[in-house]
């Protein structure tokens, strides 16, 4: 008797011609198919127990957009490394200000914007609390010891503009020290950052909604992997809404000048705040083999010059009594 032979399994036919969208689909629909998957004893078996309908719906999406929004921030990526080549060549240095409210995106734009630079020519710097002799000395000074040398770029993780916005609220500095600040930095960004057109200077203020950032938190709280992020200030970023509010007023009014300007980031939608953001660097240098058919172009929805959010907010002032955000 001849012996039965096995039908060989059917395999996935990965077509290159076919869009993403088409092979993701065709792998998520092939998994919740097969009655063999490679992988760990158990594990099979429960992901294909998982995978109804649904399922495959919502890790098509997920995958999809997942992989859209990496795709289109690689080509500025990639603009951003012509850009520090243009630095290194030309000496020049760059220190760009990642400030605003808890929970608005800040540290992922920072991840993304160098994602692909050469580490050696950057630096990322998140200062803690100053130690008592710190305490002691100008407030910015230790903020100037991590400036860049030529040809270096350096992103602060929030900047000495602590001292307008969250160390006031919490209590953290006196009255007296608050208004000095107010009174005195800009000068020291002109005499000390602007030095003959050296230095590249850009000043971020990440602004996001209320209702945002109380999701944002709400995430942490029940993530384990994000827990770690919760602060002291955290906590009491929503009653505090409003006092924040103000000193963000105030900040705009007595620190947006001409040669030292600030740019908020409307930051609810991640992802358009990380790509703006990317096109606000990259237009703030000219460099060589800059692109000719990349849209540089910023959103004026997501990029808000500093002086037009100032009106914006005083307007709502008088309207309602307080700023909105």
């Amino acid at each position: 008797m001849a012996e039965k032979k096995k039908t060989p399994a059917k395999k996935v036919a990965f077509d290159p011609t076919k869009g993403t969208t088409a092979i993701i689909r065709t792998v998520v629909e092939s998994l919740g198919k097969s009655k063999k998957m490679k992988g760990p004893p158990g594990k099979s078996r429960v992901i294909g127990n998982l995978l109804n309908e649904r399922h495959k719906e919502e890790i098509v999406e997920a995958a999809l957009l997942k992989y859209y929004y990496s795709e289109e921030l690689k080509p500025y990526q990639a603009e951003l490394i012509k850009m520090q080549e243009h630095l290194e060549r030309t000496g020049k240095k760059m220190i760009i200000l990642f400030d605003g409210r808890d929970a608005s995106g800040k540290g992922g734009t920072i991840r993304r914007v160098t994602r692909y630079m050469n580490e050696k020519r950057y630096r990322v710097t998140a200062l803690g609390k100053p130690n008592d002799y710190q305490k002691t000395e100008l407030h910015i000074k230790r903020y100037i010891e991590q400036f860049p040398h030529g040809g270096e770029i350096v992103l602060f993780d929030r900047s000495w503009y602590n001292r307008a916005m969250v160390e006031p609220v919490m209590g953290f500095c006196t009255k007296e020290q608050y208004k000095r600040f107010l009174k005195k930095v800009t000068s020291y960004e002109e005499n000390f950052i602007l030095d003959g057109g050296k230095t590249v200077l850009l000043k971020l203020y990440f602004s996001v909604s209320k209702e945002e950032q109380a999701r944002r938190f709400e995430r942490r709280r029940n993530d384990p992997l994000r827990q770690w992020k919760l602060s002291e200030v955290d906590l009491q970023a929503q009653e505090l809404w409003d006092e924040f509010t103000e000193k963000k007023r105030i900040l705009l009014q007595k620190t947006h000048k001409k040669y030292s300007p600030w740019f908020v980031i409307r930051s609810d939608n991640k992802h358009l705040a990380r790509r703006e953001t990317m096109k606000l660097i990259l237009n703030s240098v000219k460099y060589r083999g800059r692109s000719r058919s990349l849209d540089f172009k910023m959103s004026s929805k997501i990029v808000i010059p500093g002086g037009i959010e100032y009106k914006n907010m005083t307007k709502e002032k008088k309207k309602y009594g307080t700023a909105l955000g």
